[in-house]
């Protein structure tokens, strides 16, 4: 459950400065000397930034996907922790939805078997849409289900025509990207910095980002 945001007492000038930063990618700690912030103030400020954008996006995390979805996992982790791909050791597995043409879903889940990927696409997709997907046997289970299954072996090829999930993977490695910066996000806050990158792909322009956000944190710690 996320921790209820309070009141800031930064003043306006200042909030309007770190949310410049945040949404520009800006570590805390750089965000703060520029805007002459002490450094546990701004990563406080920013913490509840990713708490905010958590909350205002909970309705839109819940809509369904429809006509091409396409599915994937992704092991999230420090540089070289554990081995590489499905069941790394000391990563986290998430696992994603993005619509063709529209917007992403990305949750953290305990595994990657069918027993827990199917109930996530079957909420999360509607019926008779396609469902793209690479040649993992988790979703094997989708052969047999209402969705138009068409998968892509990436042992012989990344692309088939449609039948890819490049969209997908472009989403993991931009959160990736952004990860990277805070070197090491903490297992705790782990889903807000998920959410957070989920935010900036789903709203991809950063003026528009500053806009919203600013009238989210008016509404939650002006």
């Amino acid at each position: 459950m996320l921790e209820s945001v309070r009141k800031s007492r930064l003043s306006w000038y200042k909030q309007s400065r770190l949310i410049e930063h945040f949404v520009a990618g800006t570590t805390a700690r750089t965000a703060s000397k520029l805007c002459g912030v002490n450094p546990k103030t701004g990563a406080h400020y920013f913490h509840r930034l990713r708490q905010i954008i958590a909350q205002q996006t909970e309705t839109e995390s819940a809509a369904m996907f429809g006509e091409e979805v396409e599915v994937d996992e992704s092991y999230f982790g420090r540089p070289g922790a554990g081995k590489r791909g499905r069941g790394a050791a000391g990563k986290i597995p998430v696992f994603g939805l993005l619509k063709r043409g529209g917007k992403v879903y990305a949750k953290v889940i305990p595994d990657a078997s069918s027993e827990t990927l199917y109930p996530i696409i079957v909420r999360k997709v509607a019926p008779d849409s396609i469902v793209y997907s690479d040649s993992w046997r988790g979703y094997n289970v989708l052969d047999a289900s209402t969705f138009k299954h068409l998968r892509i072996n990436h042992s012989k090829q990344f692309a088939q025509a449609r039948n890819h999930i490049n969209g997908i993977e472009n989403f993991w490695n931009q959160a990736k990207r952004h990860m990277r910066k805070f070197n090491g996000v903490p297992k705790a806050h782990f889903e807000l910095y998920l959410r957070e990158c989920e935010w900036r792909f789903n709203h991809s322009d950063p003026s528009a980002q500053i806009v919203q956000l600013r009238q989210w944190v008016r509404r939650n710690l002006g």
